[in-house]
């Protein structure tokens, strides 16, 4: 046995790293990612991050490019192209992936009950429109094919391994592993270490003499195929008192980091072992951690039924000075012949088809090691001795030149390059599973998929329960809420209430005017704020002012609202733009503190640049003083703050001439629409969007920063028609940029 095993290679860092068209409106899109490609490289920035502006058609994002946003999320983009409609900047920052679906709702419901979705308007900065929603929504923005089976999903792991023609043939009745094992798949317990096996190679035992002050786990529960499986790795100093650890890594069964810690050698150091550990002194300098506090640590992480993984992992457990009765060994797990051991970067390459320890990385990573013997004791308890043996390790072992020569396993990138590689699959050539929580009632592709561990509870409030306790051990989670829909009928009632509420709310009165007055002059005065959908003449109004209409008696209220919805806050609305008017902006940029993006929007049909725009702002505040210089200035420019996200104003622009009613007549809500709001049951929209918009909120504030979190509303489908949904997305703490994007 070598005196130090080898182990993934790379500096420590100071957190647990995990792994597309233009828009019309938002054009020079090449340049905009030219400079993103600038500003990702700068070492400076520390936080992952979404870009200002989404460049998607129309502001809506289809399934397909949300399933290219979530595998660039796992993956980053050494392996997957970047999405196309978003920028992700610092990817290999992000800590975790959370996806919140409430099945049952819609923009529309969003919109309509816009009030109570008090924590999701203010919290996501970015809100884009999504497609109605096909009969398995999850499926597609995972990107599962339709076709695609539980044995297509193997079929494609396998394909990670050497094929058979580069094999020596030999007998696999006299391969070492079906002689331990037989050829047939085994359970997990068939692969623990049995207490002399242990004793054979020199695991910390309770009672034995060179164990009296090691600390036990307190793992005694009953132990099944189903029992957690975790995956150990330490790296070690040399010190005067022998080795002693320095740093501990610990993943769970689903792929995320529970424990990463540096630790305080208890004597003086001798050898930092750098070019195994990746630990110098500069880094452990300011570590306060010591040795009882990990131990005390892990005690009370594992479940009584945990088996710890690990590669040689009785070294791991002598550094620990702990006790641990349920192991699997990798290094004896994958049998060789005359006792010798398979290396671990050997068996990530031949098994896993991924390269570990690259001879650029300065040390090893702790946590990638861990992460690899978990995932390459999953894989044969998957595919089972008989698979194992087909490979020929051993021969394989003795020609390297054939792995050299490029003959061996497909890595990662050969593998996610495949257009319809899922996000499943992407997790997994990770050595990760995806969480899905869900209630029993609902049916989806994803619960039988091999690398998902799929939850099912009975109510709302039970996944609700279970998210606060398993998001924290998977590093990609869906959480799938269910809602009653309205019936067709109601909610076109409401669909169409919404739209001459928006309406209304988007007309003014003005008056009085003379019958002989020049309407040409009125309209272009009126023209000067913005676009004019339509002009009527009234001659009985003495101000200006709204329609005063049971839809708009709170719109004081929701203009209000709007202004400080997280997309409109330090967002400027301003009219009366020329075409100089984006280079007079740059020249005088300077003044412009905070200045992140300029929208500059297009007509549709002709191309040409319309006569308002927006800009965004880094702060609220630095939002109002822009807009009292630019009002203060000499560009004929009308200004205020921003009240329609860009996804709704396509939304209403959508709305057709002929459904606008005669301003002041008055309104009556639809029969069906008061008597649903009137009974007001528990599970009614109203009241779930108010009650489960505070309880996500809350859930929100628990996970940890550095999380990418959407929160999606599908949409609806049926016989009678479809409305489409709304997707918002966030990064926990997200770091916000503060350079100015130019967009036209």
């Amino acid at each position: 046995m070598e005196p130090q095993r080898e182990r993934a290679g790379r500096h420590l860092k100071k957190g647990r790293k995990r792994r597309r068209g233009p828009n019309m409106l938002v054009g020079a899109a090449e340049a905009m990612r030219a400079r993103w490609e600038l500003e990702e490289s700068q070492p400076e920035a520390k936080k992952a991050r979404l870009s200002t502006i989404l460049f998607a058609e129309n502001c809506e994002v289809t399934h397909e490019q949300l399933c290219e946003l979530l595998k660039y999320a796992v993956l980053g983009n050494s392996n997957v192209s970047k999405p196309s409609w978003c920028q992700l900047f610092h990817q290999n920052q992000l800590n975790n992936v959370v996806v919140f679906v409430l099945q049952g709702m819609s923009q529309l419901h969003f919109y309509r009950f816009y009030m109570e979705f008090g924590f999701l308007r203010k919290a996501f900065t970015h809100k884009f429109r999504l497609p109605p929603p096909s009969s398995n929504f999850l499926a597609d923005i995972i990107g599962l094919q339709k076709k695609q089976t539980t044995g297509d999903l193997s079929k494609m792991v396998e394909g990670s391994l050497p094929s058979s023609s580069s094999k020596v043939s030999i007998s696999l009745q006299n391969d070492p592993i079906i002689q331990k094992y037989g050829s047939k798949k085994v359970g997990l317990t068939r692969c623990l270490l049995t207490k002399e096996e242990m004793k054979t190679f020199h695991f910390p035992l309770q009672g034995f003499p060179d164990c009296e002050n090691f600390v036990p786990t307190k793992c005694h529960g009953s132990i099944t195929d189903n029992s957690p499986l975790f995956g150990l790795n330490c790296e070690m100093c040399l010190t005067s008192k022998g080795r002693e650890l320095t740093r501990i890594s610990l993943v769970a069964e689903g792929g995320c980091c529970v424990m990463d810690e540096l630790v305080k050698p208890d004597n003086k150091v001798l050898d930092y072992l750098t070019s195994f550990s990746g630990i110098t002194k500069k880094i452990l300098n300011p570590v306060t951690t010591k040795l009882k506090d990990v131990q005390r640590q892990l005690k009370a992480l594992l479940p009584p039924d945990a088996v710890l993984v690990g590669h040689s992992l009785g070294l791991d457990l002598r550094a620990l000075k702990m006790i641990h009765p349920y192991v699997i060994d990798t290094s004896l797990l994958y049998v060789r012949e005359q006792g010798r051991r398979f290396k671990l970067k050997f068996l990530a390459k031949a098994i896993l088809g991924k390269d570990i320890q690259c001879p650029d990385r300065l040390g090893h990573d702790a946590t990638e090691d861990a992460r690899t013997t978990l995932e390459l004791a999953r894989y044969f308890l998957k595919y089972g001795p008989r698979k194992i043996a087909e490979l020929n390790l051993e021969a394989l072992a003795s020609h390297q030149e054939l792995l050299a020569a490029g003959q061996g396993p497909r890595n990662t990138a050969e593998v996610v390059q495949q257009s319809n590689t899922s996000v499943l699959e992407c997790l997994d050539l990770m050595g990760q599973k995806l969480l899905f929580l869900t209630r029993e009632a609902e049916t989806s592709e994803l619960s039988s998929s091999r690398n998902c561990q799929t939850i099912k509870c009975l109510t709302n409030k039970e996944v609700l329960e279970q998210a606060r306790v398993e998001i924290p051990l998977f590093p990609f989670s869906i959480v799938q809420f269910s809602f009653e829909p309205f019936s067709y009928k109601l909610t076109e009632e409401m669909n169409k209430r919404m739209r001459s509420k928006w309406t209304e709310m988007s007309t003014v009165y003005a008056g009085p005017f003379s019958k002989n007055c020049n309407l040409r002059a009125v309209k272009r005065l009126f023209k000067s704020f913005g676009p004019v959908r339509s002009m009527s003449l009234v001659l009985e109004t003495h101000q200006v002012q709204r329609p005063v209409t049971e839809l708009t008696l709170d719109s004081s209220t929701l203009v209000k609202e709007l202004e400080q919805d997280s997309e409109n806050r330090g967002t400027i609305y301003l009219s009366g733009v020329n075409q100089t008017f984006k280079e007079h902006l740059l020249q005088q940029s300077n003044i412009f503190l905070g200045l992140e993006a300029v929208i500059l929007p297009k007509d549709l049909k002709s191309g040409k640049q319309k006569k308002y725009c927006f800009l965004k702002f880094k702060t609220f505040g630095s939002a109002q003083r822009a807009l009292n210089i630019l009002k203060g200035k000499d560009w004929k420019l009308k200004g205020r703050h921003a009240l329609t996200p860009r996804h709704l104003h396509a939304w209403l622009r959508g709305i057709p001439l002929e459904s606008r009613r005669t301003p002041g007549v008055r309104v009556i809500p639809p029969p069906s629409e008061q008597q649903a709001l009137q009974v007001l049951k528990v599970d009614h929209p109203k009241i779930a969007a108010w009650r489960w918009g505070r309880k996500i909120g809350k859930l929100y504030h628990s996970l940890s920063p550095g999380t990418l979190c959407l929160i999606l509303l599908p949409g609806t489908k049926s016989t009678h028609g479809s409305f489409s949904g709304l997707g918002l997305m966030g990064i926990k703490d997200e770091e916000e940029s503060t350079t100015p994007k130019i967009c036209s």
